[in-house]
């Protein structure tokens, strides 16, 4: 096991300061709970390890085993003059765990009755059962917002290629929180080599996640996992489908033109320093279409601009650091404008 980075690990200030701003966890023996698999993060923190990982290794080594994550009564407690009154909320609970490095108990979140608490070991397992093929490997792994989000990513041992030029590796990516604001959910995510961009589309008649409620059957819907990888391989393939005609369309700049004003739209009365900021980045996205090695083997095609716009957001879009810049490229607002984009660009 090597640790991430000498210089991040004496500077316990800094790494924590690092971990508050992508959010990762920082465990109570000091170490951000995260672990990846032979390769550095882009955050360089938590554990790199030298070979590839088990289910039981990403627990051990991301601090993600043993939670016990659990449901308890909730109670309010109300303070007046008349003295101290205490309040049920029977509709209500408290997500709890246990603190594997203090024994202590720590608040997780606020739920409803019927919400089905899902151990971070069981996520592990939903990928363990959606990929059974010899070299799969876990990839990454870690705690988010102080244990109320964690994320387990597996790579698939085969790689996608688009009409022989354009390689992506493949990775399943499972999250789940722990206090009520989502649901166990499993990400197909394609992963552009040349310039490690995180794909995001939307595919007609397929679905590029499968989502395990937590409610009262959410573990006899983890049993199903077989369906959920199905519709990965349906999307993926959906996805090299899609991708291959836009790679044979050719794409003119006037069109690509259109599609940037399209995904991010100049107001009449736009402030002078808006138009600037929307001028670099048409200035910006003209170079990666026309000039940027990355595009040099695919230049000229549809394919070409929905590869300029994704590199453009995971990498030259204005953030304060890399690290935000890397949090931000798998986020929300991120992930729709790769959806819109491939969506505008598709044959």
């Amino acid at each position: 096991m090597l640790s991430a980075t000498p210089d991040d690990t004496a500077n316990p200030t800094r790494e924590r300061e690092i971990a508050m701003a992508h959010e990762l966890e920082i465990a109570a023996n000091g170490q951000a709970a995260f672990v990846s698999a032979r390769v550095s993060a882009w955050h360089r923190l938590g554990t790199v390890t030298d070979d590839c990982m088990t289910a039981e290794d990403v627990m051990a080594k991301a601090f993600l085993g043993g939670w016990k994550v659990r449901k308890i009564h909730v109670q309010g407690v109300e303070t007046t003059a008349d003295g101290i009154t205490i309040i049920e909320a029977p509709d209500r609970r408290m997500t709890v765990r246990t603190n594997i490095f203090t024994g202590q108990t720590e608040y997780l979140g606020i739920v409803g009755t019927d919400y089905t608490t899902v151990q971070n070991e069981e996520a592990a397992e939903v990928l363990n059962r959606l990929v059974d093929e010899a070299g799969a490997h876990f990839e990454t792994a870690g705690s988010l917002r102080n244990g109320r989000m964690v994320f387990i990513t597996m790579k698939l041992p085969t790689a996608m290629q688009i009409a022989g030029v354009d390689n992506m590796d493949l990775y399943l990516c499972a999250t789940t929180s722990h206090d009520g604001t989502s649901a166990l959910r499993v990400d197909a995510s394609p992963i552009r080599v040349v310039c490690a961009n995180t794909q995001r589309a939307a595919i007609s008649h397929s679905k590029g996640h499968y989502v395990f409620r937590h409610t009262s059957n959410v573990r006899t819907q983890i049993s199903q996992a077989r369906e959920a990888m199905g519709l990965m391989w349906r999307y993926l393939d959906g996805f090299q489908t899609e991708a291959e005609k836009m790679l044979n369309a050719t794409l003119t700049m006037g069109e690509f033109e259109k599609v940037v004003a399209d995904l991010w739209p100049l107001a009449d009365n736009a402030t002078d320093q808006t138009k600037n900021n929307h001028k670099k980045r048409a200035s910006t996205l003209r170079y990666l279409i026309r000039d940027a090695d990355t595009q040099a083997a695919i230049k000229g095609t549809r394919w070409a601009g929905y590869q300029a716009i994704t590199e453009y957001l995971d990498h030259y879009a204005p953030a304060k650091d890399a690290t935000l810049r890397a949090n931000r490229a798998v986020s929300a607002p991120v992930a729709e404008l790769k959806t819109r984009a491939f969506d505008l660009l598709s044959v």
